[in-house]
């Protein structure tokens, strides 16, 4: 189905839940209640009655009759001052203050709300706005620009999914609504599907397996939005780092390190101070006047090492690569496990190149990121992000032409599937967004390659070219994993926590049945411990442990499998006397001769 015609649906069920709950709680005041992805929201409030999901049944059960009515959506227009008076004389104060916003403007820019969500009939910055419309549904009419559904019966499959706290226009001093979220689809088949996949997404949730799996830990004392990642989590982002690194070591990319605090100064330079001045740690120095701040990206500190000392166009390519945790004071209400953190470690690299060679800089980091998340079976297609015509952006606008154009040009010679969407660009120049989908068929940000103009001339960076002329290079900022965090909330719900051979925290655990054993266990030890000696030090050592401790044999099955190892080698009397280990994974159980032991596990 068209997604016009599924939005309309869905912004036409926003109408039909307020409805049902205006005929629930007659005193009900409403919002706004857009369209979003897979369905809608209406914002409401209640009072002192709060919505709670033992209330969805009955709200559904009203929509339902609504629906099933086949009542019509009637266009009204309505002069604003007569449109005023209707939402005083209706009780409806959130709507009598969009309208007194509209009136007073002349456009939606006041009230900070997508004219979409308000559905006012008025032309864009019209410099007075004379009318506006409403649509009917029954007894239920609301502000609204629409259009709609011709008839309530046309509105497809939904269910409500869940209520939310949310402010008044985003403001934390306005009043706090109740937020009900439905989620829609033309047919209950493609309902049906979406449910599915939600319960799927619960049983793989980061903060549930996070904490099984024992990967990592949020400490009220510690704060939030400040991960603490136990032994077991600390393997994984190691392991993450070094696969990362070594992808670009593979380019001619090397290690610099960087502190964890700056001077202000550096970020007002660079631009991103005019930009995210309020999303800073700010430090207070009791030695000097210097105002610092916890680092909250790299590129500036790396630019500063290039500026170190001369370049001549024979050094260039300068590729820098630097895995280090920056911070950024995120809103509290919006931190949420892994997914979007205050300390963030970032696989970050930045590349000083010519013009020339721009494509093949960026072919090199296309390839590393085809290789990283071909290897954690996650397709890819890529978001190439441009400006928009707002003035959110630095640098000259020809500059910004000839960036988006050679972006798209590297990735189609690259054979990436794409799509172009513009207002998504970084402030200072273009960028491949990598979107992954994951095992359940949900898509992921990831990867991104941005190519940068603007900051090597904020800073007068130089390099001398050929003839002896003082040229400024280009920058290239790319992170394969991006947020660590981040990519690890991804990861273990892509995973479900079964993490492949090569990445689990914990390969391998030996169970024996009982202590008749142990001196044959001793001889599997040495076989695994001699893969680990073979193996160069890199992130593919063998790593495992053995569970010899007085329980049943079906305990510890049953502890090592909740703990998702991917490889359980049991040992009883009969393994020793047969000169095998039964070795059991996620696709079964099999015998294997102790001889052929390590061949096994080398293959994994």
């Amino acid at each position: 189905m068209e997604k016009e015609k599924l939005n309309l649906m869905r912004h036409s069920l926003a109408h039909i839940t307020a409805a049902a709950v205006q005929k629930l709680w007659p005193k009900a005041k409403f919002g706004i209640g857009p369209v979003v992805d897979d369905g809608f929201y209406y914002d409401i409030d209640l009072g002192d009655v709060k919505i709670s999901e033992s209330d969805f049944s009955k709200i559904e059960s009203v929509m339902q009759k609504i629906i099933d009515s086949g009542v019509a959506f009637e266009r009204i227009e309505m002069p604003i001052d007569e449109a005023i008076d209707w939402a005083k004389n209706n009780d409806q104060p959130y709507k009598a203050e969009l309208l007194n916003d509209l009136k007073r403007s002349g456009t939606t820019v006041a009230s900070e709300i997508n004219p979409e969500d308000l559905g006012v009939s008025a032309i864009d910055n019209q410099a007075v706005i004379d009318k506006v419309t409403f649509y009917k549904t029954g007894d239920f009419m609301d502000l609204c620009r629409g259009p709609h559904i011709d008839s309530a019966k046309d509105v497809g499959a939904f269910k409500l999914m869940r209520v939310a706290g949310a402010y008044w226009r985003g403001k934390e001093d306005n009043p706090q609504m109740q937020r009900l979220y439905g989620i829609a689809f033309a047919t209950k088949v493609e309902l049906d599907s979406r449910l599915e996949m939600i319960e799927q997404a619960k049983a793989r949730d980061h903060r549930k397996l996070g904490k099984e799996l024992d990967i990592y830990t949020i400490s009220p004392l510690v704060g939030a939005g400040l991960p603490l990642f136990t032994p077991r989590g600390t393997i994984l982002r190691d392991l993450l780092s070094a696969y990362s690194n070594q992808l670009r070591q593979d380019h001619g990319f090397e290690k610099v390190w960087t502190p964890h605090i700056t001077k202000k100064d550096l970020y007002e330079k660079s631009g991103h101070w005019a930009k995210f001045g309020g999303e800073l740690f700010l430090i207070t120095s009791q030695e000097t006047s210097d105002d610092f701040v916890l680092k909250p990206m790299n590129c500036p500190h790396h630019g500063q090492i290039y500026a170190s000392k001369p370049r001549s166009y024979k050094d260039m390519p300068v590729r820098y690569l630097e895995t280090t945790t920056d911070y950024r004071d995120e809103k509290t209400g919006e931190l949420g496990g892994l997914n979007r953190v205050r300390s963030l470690t970032q696989d970050d690299s930045h590349i000083f190149c010519t013009e020339e060679q721009i494509q093949p800089e960026i072919a090199n980091l296309l390839a590393s990121a085809r290789e990283l998340y071909g290897s954690f079976a996650m397709p890819l297609r890529v978001r190439l992000s441009y400006r928009d015509d707002s003035d959110a952006y630095l640098g000259d606008v020809d500059l910004w032409k000839s960036a988006q154009e050679q972006l798209k040009s590297a990735v189609i010679s690259n054979n990436l599937e794409y799509f172009e969407q513009e207002g998504e660009a970084a402030f200072y120049g273009p960028k491949i967004d990598f979107m992954a989908t994951d095992a359940i068929g949900r898509e992921h940000q990831v990867a991104t390659v941005q190519l940068d103009f603007v900051q090597p001339g904020r800073f007068g960076l130089e390099y001398t070219d050929k003839d002896g002329n003082a040229r400024t290079p280009v920058m290239i900022h790319c992170a394969l994993l991006g947020s660590i965090e981040r990519f690890l909330s991804v990861f273990i719900e892509h995973t479900g926590g079964w993490f492949p051979f090569w990445s689990a925290p914990e390969q391998v655990r030996i169970l024996t049945i009982n202590d008749t054993v142990n001196d044959y266990v001793d001889k599997v030890k040495a076989i695994l411990d001699s893969i680990i000696l073979s193996k160069p030090v890199r992130f593919n050592r063998l790593r495992y442990t053995v569970d010899d401790r007085n329980e049943s044999l079906g305990k510890k099955i049953r502890e090592a499998t909740s703990m998702k190892i991917p490889v359980q080698l049991i040992i009883g009397q009969k393994d020793k006397d047969a000169g095998e280990v039964s070795v059991r994974t996620q696709t079964g159980e099999q015998k294997i001769v102790l001889d052929k032991l390590a061949d096994f596990l080398t293959n994994l």
